[in-house]
Formats: C-alpha cells, sequence, structure tokens
C-alpha cells in the first residue's frame, strides 16, 4: 500500500499530495533557510518530484531561485513557505505545511548547519529510537 501525504499553505490556495517514502526528515538551520521561514530552523521531508502532485485551487507555489540548483517554494496570495524544489528530482517540503506532521516516517533524523543556529540553543537529535 502506497503511503499519501497531504498538505499546503495557510490560506488553502496551494495544496499537495505526495505519495511514497519520505526521504532525509532532517532539519536546517543554514541561512537560507532561516530567511525563508524566519525561524531558527527549518523541518524538512524530501520526495521525487513525480511523487507530488499539486491539487489546490492555485495550482503550483510560486518560486524564487536561491541557488544554482534550486527554488524556495510558497503561496502568492498567503505567503506561507512550502519547501524547495530542486532542479534533480526533489520536492522538500517543509513539516509544518503537513496536514498531519506528527506521522513516525517525518520524524527528523539529522540537522544541517548546526554552526549556524544560535549559540544559546541546544539542539538533540534522537535517531530513531
Amino acid at each position: 500500500m502506497t503511503k499519501t501525504y497531504n498538505g499546503g499553505c495557510l490560506c488553502g490556495n496551494i495544496r499537495y499530495t505526495a505519495t511514497g517514502s519520505p526521504n532525509k526528515p532532517h532539519t536546517c538551520s543554514c541561512k537560507l533557510c532561516q530567511r525563508h521561514s524566519g525561524s531558527l530552523t527549518l523541518a524538512w521531508v524530501e520526495f521525487e518530484k513525480q511523487c507530488v502532485t499539486w491539487n489546490g485551487p492555485g495550482g503550483e507555489p510560486r518560486l524564487w531561485r536561491t541557488s544554482d540548483y534550486s527554488s524556495r517554494s510558497f503561496c502568492e496570495i498567503c505567503g506561507s513557505t512550502l519547501g524547495a524544489i530542486d532542479d534533480d528530482p526533489i520536492v522538500a517540503l517543509v513539516l509544518g505545511s503537513f496536514d498531519s506532521p506528527n506521522r513516525k516516517e517525518l520524524k527528523p533524523v539529522a540537522h544541517s548547519y548546526v554552526s549556524k543556529k544560535p549559540k544559546w540553543w541546544n539542539i538533540q537529535v534522537d535517531n530513531g529510537t
């Protein structure tokens, strides 16, 4: 049975369905993630591009190019962060946009750019135990 994950933006204009296996659930504190989300860290999970369908009334999210290989995605109406769409076949969705982000297989197991977090913040990643 194929697993299905639904989510979308704050106003409901952009909706998605992701199917299959989520890959690389992680948190990140790089400056791009901080600026894109307005938070000190952002939680992500990746899906193959062909496994993500944009099915809300707004269609696909707006994109803003952030590197030579990736664009950040967001809703043009409410401004919600939805993730990143890479040039290779990867769509990284932010966990806060999922309808059910508490599913076990979406739990972050790593943290990127720990050196960019505030020094007063202690990050502990539970490797699935």
